[in-house]
C-alpha cells in the first residue's frame, strides 16, 4: 500500500483501537480486512471512518465470506448471515445432481451461489424485489450460469418452471414489524426494510411463499425457509396448511432454524 506525505498511513494498532472504541467485537479481523481492501492511505482512513459510523463491513469492502465463498455485496443490499449456512447445508443435502433450484428473496444470491458450487449441474434461478439486490445477485450468479429475475417472489419466474423445481429456498424477512427498531443500526439503517420486516408476527412473507410453493415444486420437491425458533410452530402450520409435509432442522451453534416442506 503506497503512502503520501499529505495522508500518513494508519497503523494496524491504531485501526484496531479505533474499531474497538466504536464497539466492533472482531476489531482485529476487521482491521486486517480494511487494510487489505484499501489501495492507499486516504481510502483506508475513509473506510475506517465509515465503519466507525456504523456501515456494515461487507458494504465497505464489497464482499462477504459465506460458506467459504467470497460473495459480492453492494451497498444497500442485505448482508448474508452466518446462521444461513444451515439453510444452505440442508438445501445441498436435498438437491440431486442436475437439480432445478430457485432462490426467492435472494438478496446477494449467496444461498443459490453456494448450492451451485456444491451440487453438480444445477439449473439455478433467483428473484428479488429490490433492484440493488437483483444487480448484485447477477454479479454473483451469472458467472455460474444462474438467472436472476426482478419482481415479487414467484411473479417474475418463467412459467416453464412450474411443477419442475426440485429445491426452493427462501430466506425471507422474519423479523416482526415491532422488533425492527431493535435491530443493530448497521442492519436497520443500511439494509433494505423489505429484507428485514416480516409483518406483524414476522411470518407474512413466509406464508406467501408456502402458499405458492406447491404450484412450483416438482413431486417430491422441497421448500426450505429460515425462521426463528420462536416461530417454528406457526411456520410449520403454514407449510402444512399449504399441503406440504412439514419438518424442521436446527443448529444451536449457529442459532439457526430452518423449516422444510416436502411436496
Amino acid at each position: 500500500m503506497s503512502t503520501s506525505p499529505s495522508t500518513p498511513a494508519l497503523s494496524r494498532t491504531a485501526i484496531i483501537r479505533t474499531l474497538r472504541a466504536a464497539g466492533c467485537v472482531f476489531a482485529e479481523d476487521e482491521a486486517q480486512l480494511l487494510i487489505d481492501a484499501a489501495p492507499e492511505p486516504a481510502t483506508l482512513r475513509s473506510m475506517v471512518q465509515r465503519r466507525v459510523a456504523g456501515l456494515p463491513l461487507e458494504h465497505i469492502v464489497g464482499w462477504a465470506d459465506f460458506c467459504g465463498l467470497r460473495i459480492a455485496v453492494d451497498a444497500g443490499v442485505f448482508v448474508p448471515r452466518r446462521r444461513t449456512e444451515l439453510l444452505v447445508r440442508r438445501a445441498v443435502a436435498l438437491s440431486p445432481p442436475a437439480a432445478t433450484i430457485v432462490d426467492l428473496a435472494c438478496g446477494t444470491g449467496a444461498v443459490g451461489r453456494v448450492i451451485a458450487d456444491r451440487v453438480d449441474g444445477v439449473s439455478l434461478h433467483a428473484a428479488d424485489i429490490e433492484p440493488a439486490a437483483v444487480r448484485c445477485a447477477r454479479r454473483n450468479l451469472e458467472p455460474v450460469g444462474g438467472r436472476v429475475y426482478a419482481g415479487d417472489l414467484y411473479d417474475p419466474l418463467p412459467v416453464a418452471l412450474r411443477g419442475r423445481v426440485d429445491v426452493l429456498v427462501a430466506n425471507v424477512p422474519y423479523v416482526p414489524s415491532a422488533a425492527v427498531d431493535l435491530l443493530p443500526p448497521e442492519a436497520r439503517i443500511h439494509e433494505p426494510l423489505v429484507a428485514l420486516d416480516g409483518g406483524a408476527d414476522g411470518l407474512d412473507v413466509l406464508r406467501r411463499v408456502a402458499a405458492g410453493a406447491p404450484e412450483w415444486l416438482a413431486p417430491g420437491g422441497h421448500l426450505l425457509l429460515e425462521t426463528s425458533v420462536d416461530q417454528v410452530d406457526a411456520a410449520l402450520a403454514a407449510l402444512a396448511g399449504a399441503g406440504l409435509t412439514p419438518g424442521m432442522a436446527g443448529d444451536d451453534e449457529l442459532h439457526a432454524t430452518v423449516v422444510i416442506g416436502r411436496c
